[in-house]
């Protein structure tokens, strides 16, 4: 299947005026880097090596241990500090970092995570753990040994202005991270067809000068270019000085540009086989040519390039130290044996074989954009800002469903918060009012903190809360009309303490409003000497009775009153029996010797009403 190939090339001077003006920019004070030494205890540094500004990483997890790597794996990353300690989490399921790019979500960025083991546990045995971006899997992060060096890059526009990095601990080893860093790129760099974000598998500078990587301040964007040498070829290079009036998007660093390999035998094709692929993924190439040889009248460099036997893009001829960029539009898929291969032929109008300066393979990474709406984001953030809460809430809200926050409930469809439960989470001062910015919340459980203030009026204008309970707290009365009328009607079940509607209604079912109970009283009293009933006990209660000089049962009917298990009804109910009692002490009856102790059985019908309240129970 042919495989359309794009040339990537500037079309306005002043255009690549303006991106040569960012790129010296950003070699001068790196603009908008974020370089995170991840576990060290020391303040920022500089680089040796790069001069790049690394941060500790206080400030962007709340969770963690910061710990060294052995000193005989410190002694072979001398030259990057970065590398001496890491972060681990032996805590929680999904552990995450939150980066907050100067530049926004309308910009790509490179994203690049580092791990080194370094046996810093002392276990030997390096773990195998996940890594997320955003909602959205990553990779798997394994090693070989304890010394081995795994770096993740991926090339991304964040949906929203906060990028959530996140390990997840996968039952095989405490997850950890050495180096976290962030780059901006330029836009019109390393897209995909469907703008979904691409991973680096492989980086190479053909034919390399130096026997290292090359990155920052050689490359402006601190990517990491890896020497690749094979014998087969013959290499070139220049020391001549590019065209600078020439600008590519993708700014290849000097030294990588420089070199190229060609065919050193009569051949007409030079060709590049990836093996061992996975065959589900789609791999895009980004493939780097300039002409470093000031090529005679008669001759000419011509070729095409084909994948997996189609020309995909053709001819090309390299400009004399100008770099062209082709890049895969849709992508490749491998054979069956998840092979792909790229061959460069040469033209029969050529007199000078293909070359090439570097090569960039990345795999496409589907995401399902399924992040919590950023409002919501915004609030719970603000809400867990202002209470200090102490729990895990990292990462997305909602997403992914395994890893939601603690406490809440979602919807998906778009993901939003529908449910929150903070019930016993030590809050205190007053309800936040960024609980109102939770629009689609259904549920809020506020009971037993230590709330105080007013019952705010927006919570009875959350049209979607259909559950509130605010009981076991310090708040005061009254509750707002409209949280009372949407209890009133059945639109919303509602927990309160007594005290703050003793002047307000409820309805029978468990809503504020009328409420009205029958209590036929039918009393048989024995009567054995003076009454003796402590006022100040609850007679509902017969095993508080102390003194029990009368027996007699009562059921409870034709008594109303505007609202059951009041303060009100119990200390009346009390009075009453009190008023009986004393009677007893009046009216001689006869007395059962059997009754000595007080008996008081209620009909079902009372209990089932007492059963069935919602408010204060």
């Amino acid at each position: 299947m042919r495989k359309v190939l794009k040339m990537i090339i500037s079309k306005q001077f002043l255009h690549a005026i303006f991106f040569l003006a960012i790129t010296i920019v950003q070699a001068q004070d790196q603009s908008g880097f974020i370089s995170i030494d991840c576990g060290t205890s020391d303040s920022a540094y500089r680089d040796q090596t790069t001069g790049i500004r690394y941060l500790p990483d206080t400030n962007l997890t709340e969770t963690g241990e910061n710990k060294d790597i052995s000193s005989t794996y410190k002694l072979q990353t001398d030259d990057q500090q970065q590398l001496w300690n890491v972060r681990s989490f032996p805590e929680g399921t999904r552990n995450c970092y939150t980066l907050k790019p100067t530049k926004g979500n309308d910009t790509r960025y490179l994203i690049r995570a580092g791990f080194m083991y370094g046996d810093y546990d002392n276990l030997g045995q390096p773990p195998v753990f996940d890594l997320y971006l955003g909602v959205d899997f990553w990779d798997t992060i394994s090693f070989k040994d304890e010394a081995t060096l795994v770096n993740q890059e991926i090339a991304y526009i964040p949906f929203w202005d906060d990028i959530y990095v996140c390990l997840v601990n996968t039952g095989n080893g405490i997850p950890f991270i050495s180096v976290l860093e962030l780059r901006p790129l330029n836009n019109d760099t390393y897209d995909s067809q469907t703008g979904g974000p691409l991973q680096l598998l492989d980086r190479y500078d053909f034919a390399s000068a130096k026997d290292r990587v090359t990155r920052y301040k050689d490359d402006p964007f601190d990517r990491f270019w890896s020497p690749f040498y094979v014998d087969i070829w013959k290499p070139l290079n220049t020391t001549e000085v590019f065209n600078s009036s020439y600008l590519n998007p993708y700014m290849l660093p000097f030294d990588v540009k420089r070199t190229a390999y060609t065919l050193n035998i009569s051949s007409a094709d030079m060709g590049i086989t990836l093996k061992k692929l996975n065959t589900t993924f789609r791999y895009f190439f980004f493939m780097h040519f300039a002409e470093l040889q000031k090529l005679r009248k008669n001759h000419t460099r011509e070729f095409n390039i084909s994948t997996d036997g189609f020309i995909s893009y053709g001819p090309l001829v390299p400009l004399y130290l100008e770099v062209t960029t082709i890049r895969s539009v849709h992508g490749t898929r491998p054979d069956r044996e998840g092979n792909i291969q790229i061959v460069f032929n040469q033209t029969q109008n050529s007199t000078l074989p293909p070359l090439i300066n570097a090569m960039e393979i990345f795999i496409l990474k589907e995401v399902s954009g399924k992040m919590t709406n950023q409002e919501d984001v915004d609030a719970i953030l603000n809400i867990k800002l202002v209470y200090g809460l102490k729990r895990n809430w990292q990462g997305d809200p909602c997403s992914p469903k395994t890893y939601r926050w603690n406490g809440l409930n979602c919807s998906y469809n778009p993901p939003s918060i529908i449910s929150l439960n903070l019930s016993l989470s030590g809050l205190k001062g007053g309800i936040s009012p960024y609980i109102a910015d939770l629009v689609m919340l259904q549920s809020l459980d506020l009971s037993n903190n230590s709330l105080n203030g007013p019952v705010p009026e927006f919570l009875g204008q959350l049209s979607s809360l259909t559950v509130l309970n605010l009981k076991g707290n310090n708040l005061t009365g009254p509750v707002p009309a409209a949280i009372l009328e949407r209890s009133n009607n059945g639109s919303l079940k509602l927990r309160v303490d007594d005290y703050l509607i003793n002047n307000q209604t409820l309805s029978t079912s468990g809503s504020l409003g009328k409420n009205k109970f029958f209590a036929p009283l039918v009393a048989s009293i024995d009567h054995h000497g003076p009454p003796k009933v402590d006022f100040w006990q609850d007679p509902l209660s017969p095993s508080k009775w102390k003194e029990e000089h009368v027996s007699f049962s009562f059921s409870i009917y034709n008594f109303q009153y505007c609202r059951r298990n009041s303060t009100f009804f119990v200390v009346g109910l009390r009075i009453l029996l009190w008023i009986i009692a004393l009677m007893t002490w009046f009216v001689p009856l006869r007395s059962s010797p059997s009754s000595l102790r007080p008996s008081i059985t209620f009909p079902t019908s009372y209990r089932i009403l007492k059963s069935n309240n919602n408010i204060g129970v």
